[in-house]
């Protein structure tokens, strides 16, 4: 009985009962006392009031199973509907059977599923455009929540990510990275601040030996931050370049400065007639000459450069003997050395060794930038070797040319900077009164670069510098 009590039905067809019921004990205590007197058969009276309460009962019944199709079914179906709307069936509609209120209101819900299936549709639509964008992003995106827990990251996050886990973290508040999910180290000064002021940061930040732009936003919900989303961008080429640029506009206005100084001193002592003799003004003049050819030199070695830097290095290809070549460039440094009291040796390989495809005189601007270098390096009464040979590397001849030093050598931790643009190890090593450019390493590199090839050095302090080049026998086709 308690599923009657449960249902508008069961209740309605109970009290109609109950209604049909009562009418009948009232009936009955008012008339059954008059029954023997006003009726000359007062049992079929009785029966007649058996058959109403049968028919009674019966069109309530009757009643109760019209009410069920026109209330409670609609009704269930609307409760079904609703359950299979709440699991995600946003497509569900209930039949509109009647034009009453219960119509109305089936019309009203399958509005509302409608508009929530377009609604629902329409945020699918949006995320899978967002996930898009976010999957296409170079830039690496975090989102944080409140506690400072990684909830979304998209693929480039999560490289980012799990580096910056199986990073080497020195300090023991750094460990905390490695947890999976916790916001990573070098973000959670930057999340504490953007969480509290709860505006736009941006700053960059330096982990391990990259650097890196970050903007953060926080993410608010009824003026309160509920989260923050992070875009990184790995900025640290864009850094390495800026301080190139910063060195080289320092460097080269170094450079220029003191030529230009001494041209300017030297010329001006020459209009104010200090010379007193023919001999201190022909030194005057010697002096301005030698400091313009300096500048020359310069401005020719940077432009060199910046072409080589640009891909624009020409090369003139052509079968090239390097034993003639070497022996040349030795001959043509013999005067120089000798004038110091240095050896200048040069080992010929076993067997010759000709490159089938290379820029000759190129080849002798790399063979003569190092050899000065050497030169200026080293002291008086030292010794440089040339050496020569041909060698495999993995399968493929390459001739191997060394130049060998006795000069005062290269700190282990400048020796990956010496190819760069106006490198000086002043810490070890000493320039001559000439001096150079400092640029002669970076156009050697270029020049290797050209040619398919590979330039390295060794050194040790007090020992001497080893240059090392190895140059393909046969073209490759990345060579112009």
């Amino acid at each position: 009985m308690r599923w009657l009590w449960r249902s508008v039905v069961g209740k309605l067809w109970l009290t109609i009962m109950l209604l049909v019921a009562v009418v009948l004990i009232i009936l009955g205590m008012f008339l059954l006392q008059y029954i023997d007197i006003a009726f000359d058969e007062p049992n079929r009276v009785k029966v007649l009031f058996v058959y109403i309460g049968i028919i009674g009962f019966l069109l309530s019944t009757f009643f109760a199973f019209f009410l069920s199709s026109k209330i409670t079914q609609p009704l269930l179906q609307l409760k079904d509907a609703a359950n299979l709307i709440s699991q995600g069936e946003y497509q569900t509609r209930v039949p509109m059977r009647s034009s009453d209120e219960i119509g109305e209101l089936a019309g009203a819900f399958n509005r509302m599923g409608a508009d929530l299936q377009e609604f629902i549709t329409d945020l699918n639509h949006e995320k899978e455009h967002l996930s898009s964008v976010l999957r296409s992003m170079a830039d690496a995106v975090i989102t944080l929540d409140a506690s400072g827990q990684v909830v979304l990251a998209n693929p480039p996050g999560e490289q980012l990510l799990e580096r910056w886990r199986k990073a080497d973290w020195n300090q023991p508040e750094e460990l905390g990275a490695l947890a999976p999910g916790s916001a990573p180290v070098p973000l959670r000064e930057l999340f504490r601040t953007v969480t509290l002021e709860g505006r736009d940061l941006s700053e960059k930040i330096q982990v391990q030996s990259g650097v890196w732009s970050v903007v953060m936003a926080p993410l608010k919900s009824d003026d309160t931050v509920r989260g923050a989303v992070a875009v990184l961008r790995n900025v640290t080429e864009e850094h390495r370049v800026e301080k190139l640029r910063r060195d080289f506009v320092a460097n080269v206005s170094h450079e220029i400065r003191t030529p230009l100084s001494m041209l300017q001193g030297y010329s001006e002592a020459l209009l104010d007639d200090i010379a007193a003799s023919p001999e201190e003004r022909r030194e005057l003049v010697q002096v301005i000459h030698d400091e313009s050819l300096r500048m020359g030199r310069l401005v020719k070695d940077l432009l060199d450069l910046a072409r080589m830097e640009a891909g624009h290095v020409e090369l003139n290809l052509a079968r090239v003997d390097l034993d003639g070549l070497l022996k040349r460039v030795a001959h043509k440094f013999n005067v120089y050395t000798l004038d110091r009291g240095i050896r200048l040796d040069y080992k010929e390989s076993s067997e010759p060794v000709i490159l089938m495809q290379a820029d000759e005189d190129r080849l002798e601007q790399v063979l003569t930038n190092l050899l000065d270098n050497a030169i200026r390096h080293s002291p008086d009464g030292s010794g440089i070797r040339l050496a020569l040979e041909q060698v495999d590397v993995d399968g493929i001849p390459h001739a191997e040319l060394t130049v060998t030093d006795e000069g005062q050598g290269i700190p282990e931790e400048d020796l990956p900077f010496i190819f760069e643009r106006f490198y000086k190890a002043d810490k070890a090593r000493k320039r001559g009164q000439s001096g150079g450019t400092g640029l002669g390493l970076a156009i050697v590199r270029n020049i290797v670069d050209a040619h398919s090839g590979t330039i390295r050095a060794e050194s040790e302090i007090g020992r001497g510098t080893v240059f090392t080049l190895l140059l393909p026998v046969e073209a490759k086709p990345n060579m112009s």
